[in-house]
């Protein structure tokens, strides 16, 4: 009797052992693992409309990827409320490594700049990679007045609050680092926010708004064309790139910035899919082919780790911080 309630205790447990293993193939299959991504359509949300700076960044780490990973990348453009609104779109997106977001510059003042953000920057999501850093310009129509920052200065200080700037966001690094000017000179510029880069400098070009602030890369085109000229950058020294253009910080000391760009994900996303994710993208980043493209457009390519992206958030976030409450800059 003994042996028999022994063998069926052991039947049970075998039962069990078969029941349990039973239940995990199913989850098993499901799960997305690391090596395994990725097997469908990739989205990369770029928060400005077709066109603009990021897009072009957007797309061309859209196609390296698609060629890396063997699946589409799709770019999704999500223009509106400073980046607010695309960046929102990735925070609520299932974390599971499919809907990716390139973030600019915006990402790190907005926290500061509004008190109504629907994400919280820190705790919703998460950084990938740091993909570049890029040069920002301030340009104007061919026919205005002023032909570098010091022409501007006395123009602007002659005419208080009648030159306007555009650029392609409110809370953006471009209307953030013309808030800077202001601050340090005493001057007054109208401020005219657009939805992304490419109706900003339509405007400009047509001599609507007579100034432009933008992303070098993005308007290159348009300067060697004439149809915009430089007045300056605002590069903490002058570019490798563009030597020949100066920075404000030659007639202003003080006054310079660089714009940002990178990709985040849910802050949900597996950890170790983020890391498979980052490091797919920053090697293609550094890979020869996609360096030389974006060193042509004027980007430098960066291709960080997570941990030094998440780093550069916080520390960007401290220091526009700063600006915003210097300046007294609001959203428009």
């Amino acid at each position: 009797m003994a042996k028999r309630c022994a063998a069926s205790r052991r039947n049970v447990k075998i039962l069990l052992r078969g029941f349990a293993l039973s239940a995990l193939v199913p989850l098993a299959a499901g799960a997305q693992t690391p090596s395994a991504f990725p097997t469908h359509a990739v989205r990369l949300m770029v928060p400005f409309p077709p066109g603009g700076a990021t897009d072009i960044v957007g797309r061309l780490v859209a196609a390296k990827m698609q060629d890396v990973w063997g699946q589409p990348v799709v770019i999704e453009n999500k223009p509106g409320a400073g980046t607010v609104v695309g960046t929102d779109y990735v925070a609520r997106s299932a974390p599971d490594g499919y809907t990716l977001g390139m973030v600019v510059t915006a990402y790190v003042i907005n926290p500061s700049l509004r008190s109504d953000l629907p994400y919280n920057t820190l705790k919703d999501l998460a950084g990938v990679t740091q993909v570049s850093v890029q040069h920002l310009v301030m340009a104007a129509n061919p026919s205005f007045p002023a032909n570098n920052i010091p022409e501007l200065i006395a123009l602007a200080k002659k005419e208080p609050g009648k030159l306007a700037y555009a650029t392609p966001g409110s809370g953006t690094a471009m209307h953030l680092s013309v808030e800077m000017l202001k601050t340090s000179t005493g001057i007054d510029l109208v401020h005219v926010p657009y939805k992304g880069g490419a109706p900003a400098q339509q405007d400009v070009m047509s001599g609507q708004v007579p100034i432009l602030m933008d992303v070098l890369y993005a308007v290159q085109p348009l300067i060697k064309s004439g149809k915009i000229k430089v007045l300056a950058l605002l590069s903490p020294q002058r570019a490798p790139g563009a030597p020949d253009y100066p920075v404000v910080s030659e007639s202003v000391p003080g006054v310079s910035a660089l714009s940002l760009v990178g990709i985040v994900a849910p802050a949900a996303t597996p950890r170790d899919l983020i890391n498979r994710i980052s490091t797919d993208i920053a090697r293609a980043v550094k890979s020869s082919d996609l360096t030389e493209r974006m060193k042509q457009q004027g980007m430098e390519p960066i291709g960080s780790t997570p941990e030094q992206f998440d780093a550069l958030i916080r520390s960007e976030i401290e220091k526009w911080a700063k600006v915003v409450k210097l300046s007294g800059a609001k959203v428009d």
